[in-house]
């Protein structure tokens, strides 16, 4: 694809910083629009997920028309919206849009306030925002009048169904948290830093069977952004970029949570086939991956939907933890993932691919032939919502 990730902004993140969405979006827009070595005059598209979405308290962050007031931008192109490869397709949305030349410097934040908005309380469960039980359509009609009020519900389900087919047990699905929390204890930004083992994760609560306290994401507040760039930019920059090798965007199965065809894969299968039918590249050749961890589950998901395993595989893979960890065959979620570091929606994995790309992940950077990582992997979703891409790194001037 035409167009690089030119630069990366990161507002603070934490647990109730009691900062506006809109105060948290600036911070990491204009950090990010910095770091591309560019002014605010210079944007010309703008891209958010979900955009003016009416989710839970906390969910959506600012509209794409506040941010662009409040920086004054002048647009030849913009989106927001939640359908689409999960997250990521406000990137992807960015990356055509500078592909077909709509836009050349686009502007792409995702921007959560959950903690704040959950006060001294858990999270308010899907269609239960405001109290009570509403009556609801759609597929949620079969799992609302269940008291199934979260996708930690849904996705357990799919986690029993992986264990039941291939064996998958308790304590390799820990090893996906166990390795986020010793990366999150290199990442000063991360909200869980302090040591954990398996026994304090087998004793932690039980969410939802199989998944206990620690195999769910921790909601904070912060915001992520990234400059999208016609590829020529690199050379006006100080740093190396991202480029984007490819995308996986694909939706082959039903758009479901419970009526997919392979309960153990989902849409992630697909998104991470059409990555690969778009790059001369293989699994081997990826040095990092970045993979989604709404749930632990999820990245092991990941890790056989993009063949970095085989399927049914992703047990034995992540089994002691070595092969992920940070000097293992694969290290993933490089700086502590939604486990650890904070669930940011899914940004947060790109934020950190591009800094291991970089070689700026400071105390958890990642060597591989003697530098920073050449290819880097980011996966985003799960159920019926999923995207992927590879990024390369290249160096500016």
């Amino acid at each position: 694809m035409d167009a690089v990730i030119s630069g990366i902004g990161q507002s603070d993140v934490g647990r109730r910083l009691g900062r506006s969405a809109l105060d948290l979006t600036l911070d990491a827009a204009l950090e990010a629009v910095a770091d591309a070595g560019l002014t605010t005059a210079d944007i010309d598209g703008l891209a958010t997920y979900p955009g003016g979405f009416p989710g839970p308290p906390g969910f959506s962050g600012p509209a794409s028309p506040d941010v662009q007031d409040a920086l004054r931008l002048r647009l030849n192109w913009h989106r927001g919206g939640i359908e689409g490869p999960a997250q990521l397709s406000a990137v992807v949305d960015a990356v055509l849009a500078v592909h077909s030349g709509l836009a050349r410097h686009v502007l792409v934040y995702r921007t959560v306030t959950e903690s704040s908005a959950q006060g001294s309380g858990g999270r308010d469960g899907i269609g239960l925002a405001g109290g009570g039980a509403p009556k609801m359509g759609g597929s949620l009609q079969w799992s609302i009048p269940f008291r199934a009020y979260s996708a930690a519900n849904w996705l357990a389900l799919n986690c029993r169904r992986h264990m039941h087919e291939f064996g998958t047990t308790v304590e390799q699905l820990a090893q996906v948290a166990l390795n986020g929390r010793r990366n999150a204890q290199l990442n000063p930004k991360a909200v869980y830093r302090d040591p954990m083992d398996l026994g304090d994760y087998l004793s932690a609560r039980m969410i939802t069977t199989p998944f206990r306290l620690f195999d769910c994401d921790a909601p904070v507040d912060g915001s992520t952004a990234v400059v999208v760039s016609a590829p020529g930019h690199a050379r006006h920059v100080d740093h190396a970029v991202a480029r984007i090798d490819a995308l996986g965007t694909a939706l082959r199965g039903r758009p479901s949570w419970d009526q997919f065809d392979d309960a153990t894969t989902m849409a992630a299968r697909d998104a991470g086939a059409s990555l690969w039918e778009r790059t001369s590249l293989t699994p081997d050749d990826v040095d990092i991956a970045e993979l989604y961890d709404g749930f632990s589950f999820l990245t092991m998901v990941w890790l056989e939907a993009l063949g970095f395993c085989g399927r049914g595989e992703s047990g034995p893979f992540v089994e002691g933890g070595a092969r992920i960890a940070l000097d293992g065959d694969l290290p993933v979620n490089t700086h502590g993932g939604q486990l650890s570091a904070g669930r940011l929606h899914g940004f947060g994995f790109i934020h950190e691919a591009v800094l291991q790309l970089r070689g700026e992940a400071g105390d958890r950077q990642v060597v591989r032939r003697d530098g920073p990582p050449e290819v880097a992997a980011v996966a985003n979703g799960g159920g019926p919502v999923a995207g992927a891409m590879l990024l390369t790194r290249e160096d500016g001037r």
